[in-house]
């Protein structure tokens, strides 16, 4: 259908039915009168075209169905755009002779081409037996059909074309994968604030955020544990014991008999009894160095693995001192 007729139709169905006065008087002539062509004459003169330029001006598409009077002028002004053809289409403006005349110069009436079946076009007609109404008409009554929409003007696009604007956004929810590759420890989930989803969308996104949730908490369970592989344990050599740590309270290494903390401070490579130190110096230092280095694991929880760790370890060395005294 023509877009810019179909736009002429819907303002001829909300007219239909309206009948000229006695006296020959229509508001289209009237209209006509003050708007297009400065003449009381046409309140009272034949109101076909009249009426179409009304609806052209009431539908704002009067550049492309022009505004006229006299239906052979109309005509003319459609083959001066290019716009004229004998071919019949929904939308159409139809320009009849009924004496068989098939030259503009012959047109004596028209109307809007609604339907075409075959040969026969239904039409709506202003001044069709003093009213304007619905028509059955034969295309041997036509000379030439004007068609709107092919009329060019120039910087504005025919009415009906224009391409609706798509606002961008609104996006759809981002996939899980999506959440998934990009969260990790630290990562926010913010919830977009420009708009408000039906109730599905909502749960896609609920979906979405604990699958992003769970990644976070599978990367920090990772990371946990990767310190957790990183910390040095220290070797225990025969005669020295790991300090235990707990909620309140710290068990010193035990040294051999008859060296202090203070000997260790003070003892160097030089010294006599450098050599009968070094295993125990040693095992403090690292037992030292061990302890400062899971300092951030404050929670008894975190620091029950390694307490774990330092009973397993206690029970292995018992094993092995039994099985050398009773080999």
């Amino acid at each position: 259908m023509d877009p810019v007729g179909q736009k002429l139709l819907q303002i001829a169905k909300d007219e239909l039915g309206y009948k000229e006065k006695s006296n020959g008087y229509t508001k289209y002539g009237d209209w006509y009168g003050k708007h297009v062509d400065k003449s009381p004459a046409y309140k009272t003169a034949p109101w076909c075209d009249m009426f179409l330029a009304w609806a052209a001006d009431k539908a704002g598409v009067q550049d492309w169905a022009g505004e006229f009077a006299s239906t052979p002028q109309h005509a003319s002004w459609f083959a001066k755009h290019h716009a004229w053809g004998h071919k019949p289409e929904p939308g159409a403006i139809a320009f009849f002779s009924f004496s068989g005349g098939k030259s503009i110069g012959d047109i004596e009436h028209v109307g809007i081409v609604e339907k075409v079946h075959g040969d026969k076009l239904s039409t709506i007609e202003a001044n069709h037996n003093n009213q304007l109404l619905g028509a059955e008409r034969d295309v041997s009554q036509v000379v030439g059909y004007g068609y709107p929409s092919k009329v060019r003007v120039n910087g504005k696009p025919v009415p009906g074309t224009e391409k609706k604007h798509q606002p961008k956004h609104a996006a759809p929810p981002p996939s899980a994968k999506t959440l998934v590759s990009e969260s990790g420890p630290g990562t926010q989930m913010t919830q977009a604030s420009h708009s408000v989803p039906e109730q599905p969308s909502r749960l896609v996104d609920q979906g979405a955020a604990l699958t992003g949730l769970l990644a976070v908490v599978v990367f920090g369970t990772a990371a946990l544990a990767i310190t957790k592989s990183k910390v040095k344990m220290p070797v225990p050599s025969s005669g020295v014991q790991l300090r235990k740590r707990g909620r309140h309270h710290r068990r010193p290494v035990d040294l051999p008999l008859g060296f202090t903390v203070a000997d260790l401070d003070n003892a160097d490579a030089g010294t006599a009894i450098m050599p009968a130190l070094t295993v125990a110096a040693a095992a403090q230092a690292e037992d030292r160095e061990f302890w400062g280095k899971i300092a951030v694991l404050e929670e008894d929880d975190e620091l029950a693995f390694w307490d774990s760790l330092h009973s397993v370890m206690a029970g292995a060395r018992t094993l092995e001192s039994s099985s050398r005294a009773h080999p």
